[in-house]
C-alpha cells in the first residue's frame, strides 16, 4: 500500500513538472517564432481575406540587391532620397510579402518625409502570396537566421553613420521592433503594426529608438494583454514608447484588405508619419 502511495504521489509530482515545463517552454518562445507560428492557425488565415488585385508601377523606386553574410543575396524596393542623405526608413511586409501594396505603401512614405531613402526589404526571398494559404506557408517557413541576415546587410548597405527607422505591419510590425533592438544607436525610431511584442525584457533593454505601437482592440491574437505587458515592460526600463489601440480588427490598416478599415487607418498613418519626421 505504501510503495502503491509512493508511485502515485512520484508521478503527481513528475507530471505537474511537466506541466510546469510546457508553461515555461510556451512563454519563453521567442516573439518572432511565437508569430510564426501563426502561419498554421487556420482562424488566423480566415481573418486575412485574399487581397484585391493590384499592380503599380512605380516612377521612382526600383529593386536593388543586398548582399547577405549567409551568402545568399536578397531583394528589395529602393526609393531614394532626391539629395544625399543618411536618414533611412526600413519598410517591412505584411505576411503576403513584398508586394505592390507594400511597394505603394513605401513610395508614398518616401514623398511625404522627403529627406529619407526608404528601402521595403523581401523577407520572402521573391515569394509573394495572393491566397491566406500561401501567406501562411511562407510566413511559417521563414526562418529567423535568415531574415536577420536580410535585415543585417540592409544595415550594411545603409552605412554606418545611417540614422535609421523602422515601420511594419502584422508579421513585418514584429520583424520592425527586431529591426530596431538589432539597429542600437543607429535606430531613431519604430513603427509597429500590430505585430508581436517583444516580451524578453533584456533584450529591450537594448533598443535605443522610441516606439510608436499602433494596436487593433480587437485584435484575437495581439491581445490587449500583451500589449500592455510590452508597454509596461518597455516604460518600466525606462524606454520611450507610445501605445495607441484603434477600435478595429487585426490588419485593418491593409489597403489590400477587403475589411480595410479607411477611417482608422488614415488616424494611424498620421501619427506614424508626424511620429517619423520627429525622429528623422
Amino acid at each position: 500500500m505504501k510503495k502503491s502511495l509512493f508511485t502515485l504521489f512520484a508521478c503527481c509530482i513528475t507530471g505537474m513538472q511537466l506541466f510546469a515545463q510546457t508553461q515555461h517552454s510556451c512563454c519563453s518562445m521567442p516573439a518572432t517564432q511565437e508569430f510564426a507560428m501563426l502561419g498554421k492557425d487556420k482562424s488566423f488565415g480566415a481573418s486575412h481575406l485574399a487581397p484585391l488585385p493590384f499592380n503599380y508601377e512605380s516612377p521612382k523606386g526600383k529593386m536593388i540587391t543586398l548582399a547577405c553574410d549567409d551568402k545568399k543575396d536578397a531583394g528589395a524596393f529602393e526609393i531614394k532620397s532626391e539629395k544625399p542623405t543618411q536618414n533611412y526608413l526600413f519598410v517591412f511586409q505584411e505576411w503576403w510579402g513584398l508586394n505592390d501594396y507594400i511597394k505603394q505603401e513605401a513610395e508614398k512614405l518616401q514623398n511625404e518625409l522627403g529627406d529619407v531613402t526608404v528601402i521595403a526589404l523581401d523577407l520572402y526571398d521573391g515569394n509573394v502570396a495572393t491566397t491566406p494559404e500561401e501567406a501562411g506557408k511562407y510566413m511559417g517557413e521563414a526562418k529567423e537566421e535568415r531574415i536577420r541576415a536580410i535585415i543585417k546587410a540592409a544595415i550594411d548597405y545603409a552605412g554606418k553613420d545611417a540614422k535609421i527607422q523602422t515601420l511594419g505591419w502584422c508579421f513585418g510590425g514584429g520583424w520592425s521592433l527586431q529591426a530596431s533592438i538589432m539597429l542600437g544607436k543607429q535606430g531613431t525610431g519604430c513603427v509597429m503594426y500590430y505585430g508581436m511584442p517583444e516580451k524578453d525584457v533584456q533584450k529591450l533593454k537594448t533598443i535605443s529608438a522610441p516606439v510608436l505601437g499602433l494596436f487593433a482592440g480587437q485584435d484575437n491574437w495581439i491581445t490587449k494583454e500583451i500589449v500592455g505587458a510590452f508597454e509596461k515592460n518597455m516604460k518600466d526600463n525606462k524606454k520611450e514608447v507610445t501605445v495607441q489601440e484603434f477600435d478595429a480588427q487585426h490588419a485593418f490598416a491593409n489597403p489590400s484588405n477587403p475589411k480595410y478599415d479607411k477611417a482608422s487607418a488614415e488616424v494611424a498613418h498620421k501619427m506614424a508619419l508626424e511620429f517619423l519626421k520627429k525622429h528623422l
